[in-house]
């Protein structure tokens, strides 16, 4: 818990370093006040008081209470503010932390618990920094500077409050036991109800189209239930122990004045008013221990649960990403767009069995490699390791002339024009899409940005949308189809002017025609640039300066269209599955 206080600034504990002072005088009224209660009792209860001395001590005692209430608020108001802006920075953190992960560590970490994390989490930690300068400094300094106070004035009365005292802690910690794992299961489950709900709202379509609604009203019962269940667990712990201590509180004032009585039945009547005056002060500083102690309980409460969220955010930012950076910010002269993969071999995280073995060859500069096989050969996961989404297990991939690990990040994608098998598109306008990221420049002009669009054959939809280039796109590019995402994801990656681009099975939501045309745009545009073409169709590659086949992961046949129908079979029977005899040979 405390390793996370490691990222609070010195500014923020110099202003926590002031409002441990101003608590100091807070506590230093709170216990003033039953002195002034004390002379009033004795002089109300002298014959011959004077009304203006009793006045006098009133007037002291609102003064103390009116600056307990000063110091109350300007804690409460400090202690808010670092607690937002704590919970800020932290927020940033995990983010550009999350933001640095490869897919290995997404994948480790799950994306409904990133989520959980950067939320839930943090606002349980928010809420305990809050509380805690108000009250876990402020409990202590009462209870010790309190029990100071009290101690001499009864041994009865300092007896029957250590016992309230110690009662009271045996009742937490048994409580504690039992309810401190329920907080950690509780985020846990909290993910899991994050999850079940992104899934639900991701996957609607196919929800509605099955008729799984009432299947995925039942997963998120379950998850809500299991939740529910563990916060009622925990809140019922916590119910059932305050008036546990409301009534350890009372029984302690009971007997306070239970005990006060037989002193003062027992001494002689020049003592009794100094008994009954020390039996009201005991009772106010006896409730202000108890209070102290309740601070405490409270605390208790709210500890175990930002423990564990604090402990889970940790994880994060202590997790080191396995892709860094490297030193290089550029290629060789003379092999600018230029892929060369020797013997890579991958598999992920984990796994026992590789995905890829042995894969080696060259994409020169300007030339259109596409990639082709079955389902589950490898293909996306090749293209995948060029802008280090994973990294080899074996070998080694050349960009430009350098190994890919040895770039720094940055100057690695912007070589990159890349677009995903399923297109991503974020909430904002066409424009803002096409022209994401603008590889390192101030920003797309518009007429690049239509110039890009143009090539990716999106003009004609885009112009006819409700604001045309700056029509708005919905989180997901939910109101735009299937192939509008395709073509807006090309033009993003065209608009981005790079040495070499991915097109990671991003035709295939187009029509024969428009996949044609597009192709044929892009090859007169980007000349001069080596495009790596991922593809299910053989009419998308037949034109291909060279084709590459995978079969389980290995090569199994590498040249033109015509040098593979001659002599790769596994080429031949896929292309013998999708073209006739005539498109074949033309």
């Amino acid at each position: 818990m405390l390793k996370i206080f490691k990222y609070l600034r010195p500014k923020e504990w110099l202003v926590a370093g002031v409002c441990l002072i101003i608590i100091v005088a807070q506590v230093g009224f709170d216990l003033t006040m039953p002195v002034y209660m004390s002379m009033i009792t004795e002089l109300v209860q002298t014959p011959g008081s004077a009304i203006g001395d009793i006045w006098i001590a009133g007037g002291f005692m609102l003064f103390c209470a009116l600056g307990s209430l000063a110091g109350a608020i300007i804690v409460g108001y400090f202690a808010a503010k670092i607690a937002a802006k704590f919970s800020q920075r932290l927020r940033s953190m995990l983010f550009n932390k999350v933001d640095s992960f490869s897919m290995e560590e997404i994948n480790r970490f799950s994306t409904s618990s990133l989520i959980t994390r950067s939320t839930n989490d943090i606002t349980q930690v928010q809420m305990l920094v809050t509380m805690a300068l108000q009250l876990i400094i402020k409990a202590p300094i009462m209870a010790v500077l309190a029990v100071v106070i009290i101690y001499g004035k009864g041994y009865e009365w300092s007896l029957a409050t250590g016992i309230t005292v110690f009662v009271m802690l045996l009742l937490v910690t048994v409580v504690m036991i039992f309810v401190f794992p329920k907080f950690k299961k509780m985020q846990i489950l909290t993910d899991n109800i994050t999850r079940v709900t992104r899934e639900n709202l991701t996957g609607l379509r196919v929800v509605r189209a099955y008729n799984a609604e009432s299947y995925q009203e039942g997963k998120f019962n379950i998850a809500n239930n299991e939740l529910t269940d563990t916060q009622l667990f925990t809140n019922r712990a916590m119910v059932i122990m305050m008036p546990f201590i409301a009534m350890l509180m009372s029984g302690l004032s009971l007997a306070i004045y239970w005990i006060g009585a037989y002193m003062i039945d027992a001494a002689g009547a020049a003592d009794k008013l100094a008994i009954f005056s020390n039996m009201v002060v005991f009772s106010q500083y006896a409730m202000m221990v108890i209070m102290s102690f309740m601070m405490l309980v409270m605390m208790f409460i709210m500890m175990p649960r930002a423990s564990v969220a604090a402990k889970r955010i940790n994880e994060v930012l202590d997790t080191e990403p396995t892709i860094v950076d490297g030193m290089e910010t550029g290629g060789k002269p003379g092999q600018v767009g230029e892929v060369i993969f020797n013997n890579v071999s991958f598999k992920y995280p984990g796994a026992a069995a590789y995905v890829l073995e042995n894969v080696s060859f060259t994409a020169k500069c300007g030339e259109i490699v596409a990639f082709i096989g079955s389902t589950g050969s490898g293909k996306s996961t090749l293209v995948n390791l060029i802008p280090r989404f994973y990294d080899a297990t074996e070998g080694e991939i050349l960009v430009d002339g350098v190994n890919v690990k040895d770039y720094k990040q940055e100057f690695l994608y912007n070589k990159i024009g890349y677009a995903p098998q399923n297109p991503v598109l974020f909430k904002g306008t066409v424009s803002s899409n096409v022209g994401y990221g603008e590889n390192g420049a101030d920003a797309f002009a518009e007429n690049e940005i239509k110039w890009a669009i143009n090539i990716a054959q999106g003009s004609e939809f885009v112009e006819k949308m409700d604001g045309d280039y700056g029509a708005a796109i919905a989180q997901g590019g939910a109101n735009v189809s299937g192939g509008q995402k395709q073509r807006l994801a090309i033009a993003r990656a065209v608009c981005r002017r790079p040495e070499i681009y991915i097109f990671d099975d991003s035709f295939s939501a187009l029509d024969y025609k428009t996949d044609r045309v597009l192709r044929s745009e892009l090859k007169k545009s980007t000349a001069g640039t080596t495009s790596l073409i991922v593809a299910q169709r053989i009419g998308t590659i037949m034109d291909a300066d060279q084709i590459i086949v995978l079969d389980e992961g290995r090569i199994v046949g590498k040249g033109t269209h015509k040098e593979l129908l001659r002599d790769c079979p596994v080429y031949k029977e896929i292309a013998m599955s999708q073209l006739s005899e005539e498109e074949l040979v033309s």
